[in-house]
């Protein structure tokens, strides 16, 4: 189960990651979750939005100069408590998986769970074991509602 994310390459000066907020605000777009990875001439924003914003949000990126591309991330449920974390990590790391990438996904949550948005060396791969080992994988729709 894979939800849409945004990645946006952007050029590492002063107001950029600003500016680009500042798009988007505009235009309406709620941003649900963000993660900066920077180098020394440009960073990666990866974002996410409702499914119903993002074909309008990518398109108006590019056409205000940004490269912006989708790419489908798998977002899971964790306990929030101790370890909850690398109860999951250790999965993916007996399945020989690679996290590529991760951040918190910070939304209102009644059940006590924290969601991450995980980036894996082969997300096919991890939601079958997710699946196998009942780790909760949220759908577009449930991500969208919250």
């Amino acid at each position: 189960m894979f939800i849409k994310q945004i990645s946006v390459f952007l050029e590492n000066h002063p107001g950029a990651l600003r500016e680009m907020t500042e798009l988007l605000g505009k235009a309406g777009v709620d941003l649900l979750a963000l993660s900066v990875a920077d180098t020394q001439n440009f960073g990666i924003i990866r974002v996410i939005v409702d499914s119903a914003s993002t074909d309008s949000s990518v398109k108006l990126l590019r056409d205000n100069g940004y490269v912006a591309k989708v790419n489908h991330v798998i977002c899971a449920e964790v306990p929030d408590r101790p370890l909850g974390l690398c109860e999951l990590l250790g999965l993916v790391e007996k399945a020989e998986l690679s996290v590529e990438y991760m951040y918190s996904f910070l939304r209102a949550s009644q059940k006590g769970e924290a969601h991450m948005i995980l980036r894996l060396s082969n997300g096919e791969k991890a939601a079958q074991l997710f699946q196998m080992h009942d780790v909760k994988m949220m759908s577009q729709d449930e991500v969208d509602a919250l």
